[in-house]
């Protein structure tokens, strides 16, 4: 039976006394080339905590990974409706220089910020006092003063990180798909950017491009 995330974490938080509780997640690690994107999301209505989560929208609020295009489109659309959404990228030269890991975190970093100026400028949350950000994964994001708690696959668990999940993984695909229109020869929209045999064939006959993450050892070897 498929695992559908649900709202339960949130709600035990809730009644710690956390008023503000977000999702994080991330798309794009292991790609050979292309962005890292990360999304921040928490729900507009804390009413949805206990309510509202049972019909075949929400049920759609999943893991990414589970859902077809078609669907994760309209997971999109529905998530950008009813959450506050934030969204931070770490670029090929970004990975390259700190590695992908410390870009991941990076990118998260840019998400929470850009999802805190979405909260404000909405006047959402005004008294709210406590905030925890739940991260997809098992780590927290070092070097930051929020508080934390990581989620091991939280977006299978966590509706706020399955949330996440879809934005970042739709927000990137998207991306990617633009890539494809300016480098043709490599497959982009139809890979993402991943190793695939196509997009080895393309690295090898046509080199690298300005998105290809040179730190990574397939492309440093056609970019010797």
């Amino acid at each position: 039976m498929m695992e559908i995330a649900t709202f339960a974490r949130e709600r035990a938080l809730q009644k710690e006394g956390y008023d503000i509780i977000i999702g994080i997640d991330e798309a794009g690690r292991g790609p050979l080339a292309g962005p890292v994107i990360a999304a921040a999301c928490v729900v507009r209505e804390t009413d949805f905590f206990v309510s509202g989560t049972t019909d075949a929208q929400w049920r759609l609020v999943r893991d990414s990974k589970l859902l077809s295009a078609k669907q994760r489109q309209e997971a999109f659309a529905f998530v950008r409706e009813n959450f506050f959404v934030g969204i931070g990228e770490s670029g090929p030269e970004t990975i390259d220089r700190i590695n992908i890991l410390q870009a991941t975190f990076l990118a998260m970093k840019k998400a929470i910020n850009a999802l805190e100026r979405t909260i404000e400028k909405n006047n959402a949350y005004m008294n709210a006092r406590e905030m925890m950000i739940l991260v997809d994964g098992n780590q927290i994001i070092p070097n930051f003063t929020r508080k934390q708690q990581y989620v091991a696959h939280g977006d299978c668990i966590v509706k706020s990180i399955a949330a996440a999940s879809i934005v970042a993984k739709v927000t990137r695909d998207e991306k990617m798909m633009a890539y494809d229109k300016l480098y043709p020869a490599y497959g982009f929209g139809a890979h993402k950017g991943y190793g695939t045999k196509a997009h080895m064939e393309a690295l090898q006959k046509n080199g690298a491009t300005p998105i290809h993450r040179k730190s990574f050892a397939p492309v440093k070897k056609v970019s010797l």
